[in-house]
Order: C-alpha cells, then structure tokens, then sequence
C-alpha cells in the first residue's frame, strides 16, 4: 500500500468516478485503475462496484477511505512539520469560516503569533461543514467558526466569542433606524458575504428565520464588498455589530433596529482531543476566549478586499 495509491483511491471515493479522479491527478484512467486494482489485491476486497447509481462501496471500501484520508493528512502534515523543524519553526494551521477569517482572525492571530518566536501561523478558509473531516483527517490542527450541532467524540469543543448580527443600511435608507417587520426584511435586496453560501453560523440562520427569497440575496466577495453596498444605498447588508459601530457612529452607516434584525450567537473553537503536553492548537483554543484575546479581535482590521477569497484562501502568519 504506497501514498500514490491511496491518493488515487481517495480522489475516486470522492468525485464518485475513475475518470475524474485521473483528470484531477492528471494521470491516466488505466493507471488510477491500476492503483485501485493493487489495493483490492492486497486487501482482499472488491472496495467498490459500478451500478446504475454511481459507486456503491464495500464495508471494508468506507473503511478504507477514511483511514486512507487520514494516513494523507497526516503524511502532509509530517512533511509539513519537518519542513519546519529544519527551520527551526512550528507550523500551526488555522481552518476558519469566512466570517471569522475576514473580522476577528487577524487581530487573534497576529497577538497569540507574538507568543512564540518560533511558531507559523497558517489561515485558510473553509466550510464549516468541512471542521470534522479537517480536524481527523489532520488537514487542520484547530478549527474556529459556528458551533457544530454534534460534535464527536474524539474533537474537543469550547466556546470563543459571543457576538451580535445586525442589520446595516445606508445612512440615508428608509429602514435606518427603524424597527423592521419580517415582511419588511424580506422585501429588501439583502447583500451578503460569502458565509450565506453555506448552512452554518448565523448569517444562513438568520436568513432562514426570516424567509428571504433567493431572489433577493446577492453574494459578494467579501462581506466587507457587500457592506460597501449597503453604505451606497444598495439594499441590506448583515454585519458584527463590532465591526460597524465605527461607521455607525460617523454617520456613514445606518441600523436596521428591532428584535427581528438582530441575532446573537457565538464562534467556537474544535481541535483534536489528544492526552499529553498541550499542543499549540489547544493553546490558541484556551487563549481565544481570554479577554485580551477578545479585545485583540474586535479590534482587528479584517482581511482586504482584494486579498480575501471565500474558497480556501491562506494567509501565514510569522
């Protein structure tokens, strides 16, 4: 059993078929069903068959895909580590949602970073729907974002940062400073950030409690793109309460007030539950929620514009 075929078996386990799996290793079919063969071979197991459906797989073919997803991260990470070590440095990676990323990371990182003169610190943006697998698979060592709705066993949750969604307007909008009705929400044009493309944290939430068409959500960027818009007049845009009230208090934007345009809610940070010495994941899980942790993320500048992508952008902090 090599690396090489593991990576094959992986990619066909997940795009569902050994033809796109060879297009995304850019190798050819007949070699990545050369792999597959080799690992049926040797564990005794069809893995997987062909049907009308897709791939159905085998006990021992689900068993194999996730040990194999995680023996992958973990050799990624050894390199990476290694790598590191002949620097003489630790690497940290940070897998975030993007309305964490783009408002509170930066000023939470760039302190905890300052603690150690030998740590790297690597930010990328991801689902939180992907935290679990990141955190066994070992693609990540500390993952921050909304809470999970169940959490297993072997990750470690605890509690960031309590914070408010508000509603932000233009100062000149007809709903500034005006408690709104739900039906009166729902037929604003809403301009949100990348966060409402996913099922979890507050802003998704938020925009199911309140039954917004589809029609009337525009997805920008950044949420700091689409908080441009809203300073323009453009519709309704979700925001941190935190992150607005400089531009609330010059006038440059406006509130949405009232029960219905608000929502409270809180990041948590999950990492591995592993017994020994405290690993620097689990040091910037306890050092997250201290006070001036909290004060360094409300004070963070965010992410620019042009430098935040809502995919998997990575940012290193030394």
């Amino acid at each position: 059993m090599t690396p090489t075929q593991l990576r094959a078996y992986v990619a066909v386990v997940r795009l569902g078929s050994v033809k796109q799996a060879a297009a995304e290793l850019q190798v050819s079919e007949s070699a990545v069903s050369l792999h597959i063969a080799q690992l049926r071979k040797e564990f005794g197991d069809k893995l997987f068959a062909r049907t009308a459906a897709g791939l159905a797989f085998t006990p021992g073919g689900l068993r194999l895909a996730s040990r194999a997803a995680e023996l992958l991260g973990l050799q990624d990470r050894t390199m990476l580590e290694v790598s590191a070590a002949k620097r003489g440095r630790r690497l940290l990676r940070v897998a975030a949602s993007s309305l964490f990323a783009e408002f509170a990371a930066p000023g939470l990182i760039e302190l905890f970073a300052k603690r150690a003169a030998d740590l790297d610190v690597e930010l990328s943006v991801r689902n939180p729907g992907s935290f679990e697998s990141l955190l066994m698979t070992r693609a990540a060592d500390i993952a921050i974002g909304p809470q999970p709705s169940v959490v297993d066993s072997a990750i470690g949750c605890r509690p960031v940062m309590n914070y408010r969604l508000v509603i932000a307007v233009g100062p000149e909008h007809p709903l500034a400073g005006l408690a709104a009705s739900p039906g009166q929400l729902r037929e604003q044009t809403w301009l949100l950030g990348p966060s409402a493309a996913t099922e979890w944290g507050a802003v998704p939430a938020l925009l199911r409690r309140l039954a917004v068409p589809d029609e009337r959500q525009q997805i920008f960027q950044s949420h700091a793109a689409a908080l441009g818009e809203a300073k323009r007049g453009k519709g309704v845009a979700p925001a941190l309460a935190f992150s607005i009230a400089p531009d609330v208090r010059q006038g440059q934007l406006g509130q949405v007030m009232g029960l219905h345009a608000t929502m409270e809610a809180v990041w948590h940070a999950q990492v591995l539950a592993t017994p020994g010495s405290m690993s620097a994941a689990e040091e910037l899980s306890r050092f997250s929620s201290t006070p001036r942790a909290i004060q360094a993320m409300m004070r963070g500048a965010g992410v620019s514009v042009g430098h935040f992508r809502p995919s998997v952008h990575v940012t290193l902090w030394s």
